[in-house]
């Protein structure tokens, strides 16, 4: 199998390194050229949203599997605008649209799954939204969209930022998040590439927890005081980070395990820490 990735990001690149033995070829796409050779056996496209090198054009037609992970911008997805003809010509290839928990919206921490109509309540929101029903309308049905929870792993992770001085524990009442380590990410994109049919997927820890106990439970294992809590209300964050605060769902994994096979090397966020710590990860 041949791969082509759009947007050579934190995921992708784990997946390359985790399953990248399994194609004959790979090549990706970065915005910036300077990061050309920056991940080895990757045949390194810039592709900025607009104009691709015919090059670039032509790998991707070679391609077996394309795994988009570019995010979506106020004009739609640039993937599609950007390589419509060559989307619309069809092919075998499978595609593997990689989009986020986000588009549930608030559920007062309630429990979600691919069957709970999408809440477009943010511009964020509705991109996401528009950009999922595009890459089905453009594949007839048959992509894979896998909605990723919080993405966390090896160089980013709760160890890391206390180590770093930049961990923080923001107290909001009823708030829980989903997580997701990125080697389970890998693991989901694989079992998409070879499931038989698209469909919309989540891709989540069996966890949801509140953000202030994954920051203890990491300060714990490091047997550092954690940082002091600081209530929502008069945490000083920027208009970004407090936006996330506004939704608190549940989301179920259960349709992932039961249709696409997949089994959590890291089922809650104590056993992914645990590994992380072993491996060194917020040490001095």
């Amino acid at each position: 199998m041949r791969l082509f990735i759009l947007g050579l990001g934190y995921s992708a690149r784990h997946f390359v390194r985790l399953f990248g033995g399994r194609f004959s070829h790979i090549a990706g796409t970065v915005r910036d050229p300077a990061q050309r050779g920056a991940l080895a056996g990757v045949e390194v496209h810039a592709f900025s949203g607009s104009s691709p090198a015919r090059e670039t054009i032509e790998r991707m037609r070679d391609a077996d599997v394309l795994l988009v992970s570019i995010p979506p911008g106020s004009a739609g997805d640039p993937a599609i605008a950007a390589f419509s003809g060559l989307l619309a010509a069809g092919g075998d290839r499978k595609i593997v649209y990689l989009s986020t928990i986000g588009v549930y919206g608030d559920h007062a921490g309630g429990w979600v799954d691919e069957s709970t109509p999408p809440k477009a309540d943010l511009d964020r929101t509705r991109m996401r939204v528009a950009a999922e029903q595009a890459w089905t309308d453009t594949t007839g049905g048959d992509a894979a969209i896998l909605r990723l929870a919080g993405i966390y792993g090896p160089g980013r992770n709760a160890l890391v930022t206390l180590r770093a001085g930049t961990a923080r524990r923001i107290i909001k009442p009823g708030q829980v998040f989903n997580r997701i380590h990125v080697d389970d990410i890998a693991s989901a994109i694989m079992a998409a590439i070879h499931h038989p049919s698209g469909g919309t997927w989540n891709v989540c820890d069996d966890e949801p927890a509140p953000p202030q106990e994954v920051i203890a439970y990491a300060a714990k294992l490091m047997n550092v005081a954690p940082p002091p809590e600081e209530p929502f209300e008069t945490a000083e964050m920027s208009a970004m980070a407090r936006s996330f605060y506004a939704s608190s769902a549940r989301v179920s994994n259960a349709k992932m395990k039961c249709e696409l096979g997949v089994t959590l090397s890291y089922p809650t966020y104590r056993h992914a820490l645990d590994a992380l710590w072993q491996a060194g990860e917020g040490g001095s």
